[in-house]
């Protein structure tokens, strides 16, 4: 084996990878197909779904018995003009619109994230009650068949219909009632902090009725597949329902998995979550309590995942506070990692995290210093490249003098024409003498694969890049360079490197050796160009160090022939 067959080996597992995003892409879960226009209206349920049971709740045991009995609603909502069940809620940070039908976010848009890089005014919009993209969150509560609690088609009322945080607030509540005739009443609270995706939710139960009352409380996100028409066909990044619990740790539960089997599990101090690309909602029940995480398909390939609470007893004349924290924003890893544990676990850097998380925690301290992710980019490819610069020297060494076996092994070739046998015996004796080890630039190559992988989703995943201009033209390191400048350059720079290592005697191997440049380049042209730009950055510095590794030597051996 030689350096050029390690080459080759890798070149193929790149190019292997990428037939894999590209399959993922059209044979992995099925994107939802549009079916409607956005509509930023509430959709009512009929006089008849408010007298069914809802499909898309929780099939929890009641509190009573434990038989499974779905929630009642409550018959005697009216149904008014969809506009007249939309609150507007408006902070620093977020735009969200809560339905008085349930109290469900239904519509959520983030003030600082843009939808495309160029419309800066028109903002990202996580929540959608529509299909496609249609993702929202809900809450209610489920008793017993013969109780009378709001579930996430209850009619709520509020005083009014408009909440924005002023400022000099540092915190805003959004406050919906909901009353029964048996004299039931429930506050639905959802409490926003300046500066915070986070937002604390209460439901109080007041029991002013006769006899006590059970229930348990459940909080569900339920969204449609991702669907979008600009996604790269070479980037792969999960779509679909996540939990973490102390014991299982961080799990993903697929839309495909959701239809094939329902997830039921009892957890204490998890979380559930859905998550996309560099956005995510999660509930966060509260600690030390045991809560039962759920999945479930519905129609309109509609998914769930949610949690509800063990069963309590509300006496009459009492109340009770059901607590829980929704998270609904962009993956901040560092955030996240102080709200919950494990939560920062939804940027997935995949079986390489343990190396991913400090590469980023660097990238982000450079970013910190030079204002710019490009440049971050730029110095923390430097700084690894630094730090690997002794195994790089090993490899290169290796090569530097393999090169100068190179008119050698091509005449051992020549004299023993189709018996390879015997022309890797000489080969080996050849090595033996010049004290050549032919694996000496295979080790440390294989060592470095990892630390680059890690930095390549730590480059793919971290939504502080989305958008994120660097100098010049590129003015979106999460998007393809749009005149191919940066890929031009790595595959010149990549036949560059070429010329550095040893010529391959097998004629075949040197015409795909030729090739790979342009197949690379190629691929390359579709890729963000914040990934492009740091294999630019490394494969420039590899050559300068080969480079002068390979000059050094070569001036050694002419001293060593001129004494």
């Amino acid at each position: 084996m030689d350096n050029i067959r390690l080459m080759l080996i890798l070149a193929l597992g790149a190019i292997l990878f990428l037939i894999y995003q590209a399959w993922m892409q059209d044979y992995g879960p099925m994107q939802q197909t549009p079916i409607a226009s956005e509509d930023q209206t509430s959709t009512l349920p009929s006089p008849a779904e408010s007298a069914a049971a809802p499909t898309d709740a929780p099939d929890a045991p009641t509190p009573i018995t434990d038989t499974e009995a779905p929630p009642v609603v409550d018959a005697n909502t009216t149904q008014t003009s969809s506009a007249s069940n939309l609150i507007s809620v408006e902070t620093d940070l977020i735009r969200a619109q809560i339905s008085a039908i349930g109290g469900t976010i239904e519509s959520m848009w983030l003030k600082e994230y843009a939808r495309v890089a160029d419309q800066p005014e028109d903002k990202f919009r996580l929540l959608k009650p529509q299909p496609p993209n249609m993702f929202i969150v809900q809450s209610g509560l489920l008793g017993g068949a013969d109780v009378k609690l709001p579930n996430h088609k209850a009619r709520f009322t509020a005083e009014q219909q408009a909440f924005a945080l002023t400022d000099d607030a540092d915190s805003m509540t959004v406050e919906l009632r909901w009353s029964s005739e048996t004299g039931v009443d429930v506050f639905k609270r959802y409490r926003f902090t300046r500066g915070s995706y986070l937002i604390e939710v209460e439901q109080e139960v007041l029991n002013n009725g006769a006899k006590p009352l059970q229930l348990r409380v459940y909080d569900q996100l339920q969204r449609t597949e991702l669907y979008d028409p600009a996604k790269s066909s070479f980037i792969h990044t999960y779509t679909g329902a996540v939990y973490y619990s102390p014991e299982l740790k961080y799990k993903k539960e697929s839309f495909g998995d959701i239809s094939d089997t329902a997830l039921k599990i009892t957890v204490t101090d998890g979380w559930i979550a859905m998550i996309q690309h560099y956005f995510m909602a999660a509930w966060i029940p509260p600690t030390q309590s045991a809560q039962t995480f759920y999945t479930k398909a519905v129609a309109g390939d509609r998914y769930i995942i949610g949690t509800y609470s063990p069963a309590v007893q509300v006496p009459a004349g009492q109340s009770h506070t059901f607590s829980s924290r929704l998270f609904a924003g962009p993956k901040l890893h560092d955030t996240l990692a102080k709200i919950a544990p494990g939560l920062e676990l939804t940027v997935d850097y995949g079986w390489l995290t343990v190396l991913a998380e400090p590469i980023h925690w660097l990238l982000t301290l450079i970013h910190k210093v030079v204002g710019n992710w490009g440049w971050a980019i730029i110095i923390l490819t430097i700084l690894i490249k630094a730090a690997f610069y002794k195994l790089s020297e090993t490899s290169y060494k290796s090569m530097a003098n393999m090169r100068k076996l190179a008119p050698r092994m091509q005449a051992l070739k020549d004299r023993y024409g189709d018996d390879k046998d015997r022309m890797n015996q000489a080969m080996m004796e050849m090595y033996k003498k010049e004290k050549i080890n032919p694996l000496g630039g295979c080790l440390p190559i294989l060592v470095q694969i990892p630390v680059f992988i890690a930095l390549y989703w730590v480059l793919l995943e971290s939504v502080e890049l989305r958008h994120a201009p660097f100098m010049l033209w590129l003015n979106n390191l999460t998007a393809p360079d749009p005149f191919y400048v940066l890929p031009l350059i790595m595959g010149v720079s990549m036949f560059v490197q070429q010329k550095l290592n040893p010529p391959p005697p097998d004629p075949i191997q040197a015409k795909v050796l030729m090739a790979l440049p342009f197949v690379f380049t190629v691929f390359f042209a579709f890729f963000p160009s914040g990934l492009v730009l740091y294999w630019t950055v490394n494969q420039l510095l590899s050559i300068a160090q080969q480079w002068y590794i390979t000059q050094r030597i070569e001036k050694a051996d002419k001293v060593k022939r001129g004494h």
